[in-house]
């Protein structure tokens, strides 16, 4: 069964910096069958984090092929995927966009996650686009099941750490590579 990614705006009384209080609304991704679930499991999310009331002001469908976070990263950038296929009837490169969602601490780290998303792909193609996205947080669906525990919990573990002050990038990539040739002289 393939996911449905629903979007879901809340608006609520936040307290800032400052102690003032002001209203906002925010969106956040629920994983859901129906809108019906999705509505149900965002007032379920939200009463854990907001102990005043909040109203549910949007619910729509969200276009995100696939969620991704990452460790020690606090926001989500959309990054818009050209897939690249040859259509031999007509002989042209045609072109299939999907967006993900991937969690990064800026743009530049974004892409490299993105990169680093699609190194299995055996297709070609090109990111056009990466832009920040203003949802602030993300509930995936677990049954409950015994091997999605796990999975939650590591996605939990990956969404909820904190940035790193200095966060390098290691790539773990194993590449066999022929012995050089000895030149004869």
């Amino acid at each position: 069964m393939s996911t449905t990614w629903y979007e879901c705006k809340v608006k609520y009384r936040k307290t800032d910096e400052t102690g003032g209080q002001k209203i906002t609304t925010e969106p956040y991704l629920i994983d859901a069958l129906s809108y019906t679930e999705a509505e149900s499991r965002i007032n379920e999310e939200m009463s854990a984090y907001i102990s005043e009331e909040f109203k549910i002001t949007n619910i729509k469908v969200a276009n995100y092929a696939e969620i991704h976070p990452f460790e020690n990263a606090d926001r989500w950038f959309r990054s818009k995927v050209s897939l690249l296929a040859y259509d031999e009837e007509s002989g042209k490169e045609r072109k299939t966009n999907m967006y993900l969602l991937v969690q990064a601490n800026d743009v530049k780290e974004a892409y490299d996650n993105t990169i680093s998303v699609m190194k299995g792909s055996m297709g070609d193609y090109t990111i056009p686009a990466i832009s920040e996205s203003p949802i602030m947080d993300v509930f995936p669906y677990f049954s409950g099941e015994e091997g999605e525990l796990e999975q939650l919990e590591r996605f939990n573990a990956l969404k909820g750490s904190k940035p790193e002050v200095a966060a390098e990038i290691v790539d773990h990539m194993e590449f066999e590579t022929a012995p050089e040739e000895e030149a004869t002289v």
